[in-house]
């Protein structure tokens, strides 16, 4: 029996974890459990886990969900998608579930989680991976898509090929969009080129998708950050696009107009940010790299202030 647990029932967890409970709900060789607690947990054992897109509503039931480790046992994959402020204290706490063979596969929104897993866990394989996608929190249990668009990419320069095989089949059986990719440092980072622009500007000049790009104001604010992004990717030696910033600004073109980003609406909720992983991370990545990024500090001093 494979168990996969998930943890963080987000926009990313809860949609792409639905899509495996739905999948494997009657299968006897995969386990899904949701690691969850509180209204969530509370939720999902009553009613299960409910999924809105544009154009339907599931309702999916995992094997077990619970935030008991005891009680979720050994696990055999574990896909990672709470907040990135909460990555070492959310492991810590399911640590008799981790054995040496545990595959753990992070899908957060910074870049900086493999490193930071790797380091409470430094004999198990961190998979590097991310999402696209536009989904959200309804309410507890529900979770809500916006748009057709969602791809998952993962993969590892040091995993066995077959565990890194095993996830892929197990993702596309449950028809999963996701790929498995060999550069998938590159891949990561250009994911985080868009996100991490997306979320400092948002969240500092408090204002959606549609109004940043009809604002020429705005819209500089958003491409500076990318020039200064891109430096940081390339001082680290990463081999990017060379049209990078372009691709970008076309990929956030073609997103949703009324949609933000998920930090824009924790900011909004009055929540706590990621604004350490998705704008600061920027700014000491920089410093490391001897890379000037004079608005990342400024919009980075600005939200944790």
């Amino acid at each position: 029996m494979t168990r996969i647990g998930i943890l963080g029932l987000g926009g990313v967890g809860g949609y792409f974890g639905g899509l495996l409970a739905k999948a494997y709900y009657k299968s006897d060789e995969i386990e899904v459990i949701f690691i969850a607690r509180g209204e969530t947990q509370k939720s999902i054992a009553e009613s299960g886990l409910k999924i809105i897109t544009d154009d339907s509503e599931t309702v999916v039931y995992p094997k077990l969900v619970s935030n008991n480790p005891a009680e979720i046992g050994v696990l055999d994959y574990l896909i990672c998608a709470t907040k990135t402020y909460d990555i070492e204290e959310s492991l810590l706490s399911l640590q008799q579930c981790i054995s040496k063979e545990t595959v753990i596969l992070p899908l957060y929104n910074g870049v900086d989680a493999p490193e930071r897993i790797q380091k409470i866990f430094p004999e198990n394989d961190i998979l590097q991976g991310c999402v696209y996608i536009i989904s959200m929190i309804f309410s507890p249990g529900t979770i809500r898509k916006i748009g057709f668009y969602e791809k998952l990419f993962f993969g590892s320069k040091t995993a066995s090929v077959s565990k890194l095989n095993e996830l892929q089949n197990i993702f596309q059986k449950a028809k999963i969009e996701s790929y498995l990719v060999e550069n998938i440092e590159e891949t990561v980072w250009e994911k985080f080129i868009f996100i991490s622009a997306l979320a400092s500007v948002t969240s500092y000049l408090n204002l959606n998708i549609g109004q940043i790009l009809s604002n020429p104001d705005a819209k500089a604010v958003y491409v500076e950050l990318l020039k200064e992004i891109e430096l940081v990717a390339k001082a680290k030696g990463l081999q990017l696009p060379d049209d990078i910033v372009n691709q970008t600004i076309i990929k956030l073109e073609k997103s949703p107009k009324e949609a933000t980003s998920s930090m824009h609406r924790d900011y909004l909720a009055g929540n706590k940010i990621e604004a350490t992983s998705l704008t600061k991370f920027v700014v000491e990545e920089g410093l490391k790299y001897g890379v000037k990024t004079p608005l990342y500090e400024k919009i980075s001093t600005v939200l944790l202030s």
